[in-house]
């Protein structure tokens, strides 16, 4: 999505993670959000690009695209990330942020907890979710179709 400003990268093959990719879209009327698997080739090279190895890294990350490439991008993981998306999404979301001001370690302990224990919770996908082509993040690195 040209016009999105922010990138998620997103587990593909996480039930929990593809519904949440789901959710922020339906709160999303402006378009501020793109979406791209971890486990796509884009996915990975981004991922890698800053910092996070491996076909799941195990955290959402929020990459802000009005930075990319700069030398100060702005890249959110973990707590941060979740907190960011819900700081910019419609409706009462926003006053989720809040949580911000209870310390990063903290914050990412619960985080880190819960994602280790993401797929027995909700169980692990076949495949990774297919996005609409307007919401998929892909031409990040200048190319088409990013379903896997």
């Amino acid at each position: 999505m040209p016009g999105a400003r922010f990138l998620v990268l997103f587990d593909g093959t996480c039930n929990f993670c593809n519904g949440s990719v789901r959710f922020i879209m339906k709160r999303d009327r402006r378009e501020r959000f793109a979406f791209l698997s971890s486990q796509t080739d884009e996915g990975r090279a981004l991922a890698e690009k800053h910092g996070f190895a491996g076909p799941t890294p195990g955290s959402m990350i929020l990459i802000d695209r009005a930075a990319e490439g700069g030398a100060s991008a702005r890249v959110f993981s973990r707590s941060t990330a979740s907190l960011e998306i819900a700081r910019r999404l419609d409706g009462l979301w926003p006053i989720l942020y809040a949580f911000i001001i209870i310390p990063r370690p903290v914050r990412d302990a619960v985080y880190k907890w819960f994602a280790a224990r993401r797929h027995r919770f909700f169980g692990k996908a076949d495949q990774c979710v297919i996005l609409p082509a307007s919401r998929t993040g892909g031409e990040a690195l200048g190319r088409g179709d990013h379903s896997t």
